[in-house]
This record gives structure tokens, sequence and C-alpha cells, in this order.
């Protein structure tokens, strides 16, 4: 096969699947995305050709607001147009394009290839109504932003209607799509390296600043989000923190994210929400016990999780994250919002416990219930991490099947 990734920030949800895809002699695999990011990404294969384009000039002042990323959007997607056309004239024609299209990048790679596949990365499609928008009361939406995000919807249906097939991590991450989309759109999730992310019976973290070393055996409440805002919940999780800490005198609680804002809107005066939720509570709660860590690497990341006593994940119905499920796979006790996509894959009191995303006073319940009754979690901690195995286990099962599918569209390029 020869198969052409795109992605902006290059290798993105292809972590996997390039290194897989150049595994074989038989396959060529070229990659293209935006050069910064690509001096970024660490330890390329050097089995996949990397192309890289300048970030696009933005909006102008003069564009109207609704217009912003799709101008961004169409320049994006025409700095990948001329680096695909490039390929061509060298004679590298795909056999399959995988693209995600949320920043245009996929736009116009089917007037360059015809007869490629376009197999696009369907994350997340905006609604006014029935998901993120409008979903907290406490972050209202203005019908501004509801015209907004149609409009913001265009790039992904200009290239959504130019595909031939779509994945989507979860069911309900699909089913925003428009309907008439769906049957083309597979439900396929990245998957979690389940051999990487297990559980360990002994395990220690070391505090930032000296301030001592947590062992398996400690009671550690634990929480993590790419950055610390209202989407994921840290403004639940901070108000339920202060009984916490008033009920469990020696639990330690380890926040990891960092302090930008990744979704949602920014506080005024550049003001990070772990600030703004630190001066709401005040000396409500024993600071000393609640360790900010910012972003960590990844191995630092999974001996957080596999201290973990009692382990938090809270979201808007959004995009599912990858820490939920890696969480399952050390064997956390995951407490939950009850929320989508989450309860597909969360089954309370089976893999892991739901709480209302409104409601901190529960949630510290939840928390204080699973830190006093660390023997009745056993058996929940066994079945998320057998879940994990059965139904989302990369090697075995995630990635064989996109490699499928991805083989399959080869197979209908070459006999068109």
């Amino acid at each position: 096969m020869r198969v052409l990734l795109v992605h902006q920030n290059f290798p993105g949800q292809y972590k996997y699947l390039a290194p897989a895809l150049a595994a074989s002699p038989d396959n060529e695999v070229v990659a293209i995305g935006e050069e910064a990011n690509l001096r970024r990404a660490p330890g390329a294969d050097p089995r996949v050709r990397l192309l890289g384009y300048p970030e696009p000039q933005g909006a102008s002042k003069q564009t109207h607001h609704y217009l912003h990323s799709t101008e961004a959007a169409i320049r994006r997607g025409q700095a990948v147009a001329r680096l695909a056309i490039g390929l061509r004239q060298q004679g590298f024609t795909p056999d399959v394009i995988c693209a995600h299209p949320g920043w245009g990048e996929a736009l116009f790679l089917k007037d360059v290839f015809p007869t490629a596949k376009l197999l696009l990365y369907l994350e997340f499609f905006y609604r006014a109504h029935g998901s993120d928008m409008g979903f907290d009361p406490e972050f209202p939406t203005s019908f501004d932003d509801r015209c907004r995000v149609r409009v913001r919807n265009s790039t992904q249906l200009l290239s959504l209607e130019a595909a031939d097939a779509g994945i989507s991590p979860t069911r309900w991450q699909r089913d925003q799509y428009p309907r008439v989309f769906h049957d083309r759109i597979h439900v396929l999730h990245d998957g979690v390296q389940s051999d990487l992310v297990y559980p360990a019976p002994v395990a220690e973290f070391v505090l930032p600043d000296g301030r001592g070393t947590l062992r398996s055996g400690d009671e550690v409440l634990t929480f993590v989000a790419r950055n610390l805002e209202p989407y994921r919940g840290f403004h639940t999780f901070m108000r339920a923190l202060p009984a916490v800490l008033a009920a469990r005198p020696q639990v330690q609680v380890l926040i990891v994210g960092g302090d930008e804002v990744s979704y949602g809107r920014r506080l005024p005066d550049g003001e990070s929400y772990r600030s703004a939720y630190l001066k709401e509570l005040g000396s409500s709660f024993d600071a000393s016990r609640v360790h900010f860590l910012g972003k960590v690497p990844y191995p630092r990341f999974l001996e957080v999780l596999r201290l973990s006593s009692a382990h938090v994940y809270l979201t808007y119905p959004f995009v599912l994250s990858w820490s939920l499920l890696e969480a399952m796979s050390c064997a956390c006790a995951v407490i939950a919002s009850d929320t989508a996509p989450v309860r597909e894959v969360i089954k309370a009191g089976r893999n892991g416990l739901l709480v209302d995303f409104f409601a901190p006073d529960a949630l510290a319940e939840k928390i204080v219930s699973v830190l006093e009754n660390p023997q009745q979690m056993a058996a929940l901690r066994t079945r998320a991490r057998r879940d994990i195995e059965q139904r989302f286990d990369l090697k075995r099962i995630t990635l064989p099947r996109l490699l499928a599918l991805v083989s399959h569209l080869a197979g209908r390029a070459a006999r068109r």
C-alpha cells in the first residue's frame, strides 16, 4: 500500500498506525504535518517520510468572526494541497489517505488525488444543543455562540462529503455527526497499550520540591486533565476537595494538568482556572496535601495512576479522554461523571462509579467511600482492567481493526 497520513500535530492519533504501516517493506508511508510540530515530535519513525508546511496565516481583522476558523482552515488546506501536488509530481499517488479534518487539512486532498480513498478521523462535531455547548450553566452560551459553531462545522462537512469512510472513538461521538454520514463512520477507539499501561503492586512517586515520597499503600486521590479547566470538571473536583480532606486526614491529592485552556473560554486577564478556584476555596482546605504537578512526562503520569487509591474523571459531554481508559488499564478505582460518552465505558458499580457532574458534595461522598473501603473496590478495579484488555487493547483489538480497514480501502482503490 501507499498511504498518506495528514495531521497538523503529527503523529497525533496516528501514533501507532504510522509505524505499523511502515513496518511492512511493501508499504510506502508519507506523513504531512505542521513544520513546528514535526520538529517537536519525539522519536519519529525513520521509515515514515515526513513533509512539513509552515504555520498558515490566520484570518484577518476584517474577517467576520464566524469565519475566523474557516479562513484559517482553508489556508491550512491550501498548504497541505501544495505538498500533495508536489508528491503527485514526484510519482507518489496514495491508495489511502488518513486525515484529521478538524483544521482543514483534508479539504482539498481528493482534488489532488481523486482515486485515493479518504479515511477521516472524526473526533467531534459541534452541536448547539445536547453536547458541550450550554451544558454548564456556570458558563452560559449565547445565540451568537450557537451560530458561530454551526459555521465552524463547515470545514468538516466539506471534508466529509469527499470522504470514503471515517472513524470515531465512541458511538456518541459518531452520533454527533449528521445521520446521513453514519453508515460510513466506523466506531473504533485509538486503543490502549495495556502491556505498557498496567497496574503495579509496588509503586512510588517522589513529590515535587522534596516534600517526600508516596508509596503503595498510601492513601492517594488522583485527578488528570491536559489542562485544568471546567470542560474536564476541574471546578467540581476542587469544590469537593475540602470535604474529602476533612474526612480523610491521611489522603494526599495528586493533580496532573497544565494551566492553559484547551477547550471553552479563557478567564479575564489571563488568569488560570487553578488560580481562580484556589481563591474561591481560600483557607477551607489543607493545601499542603494537594500537589499540583503540572504536565508530566508519560512514565511519571503512569506512576501517578499506579499509586491511585481513587481516581476522578469528569467531563462535559465531549471528546472522551485517553486518560480515562489509561486509568482503567492501571486498575484504578474510577469515579467518573455520569455524562456521554463516559457511560459507554464506565458501567456503574461494575468497572467504576458514576456521579452527577454538577454535584461536588456527592462527588466528595463517593471519594470518601472509596478511600474508606479499599477492599470493596478490588473486584471493580479488576473488571476495569479486564474491560480494557477485552475491548480496547491496542495490539490485539483496535490496531488490527484499523489496519484491516485501511487495507480494505486500499483494495477498493486498487480495484477502482
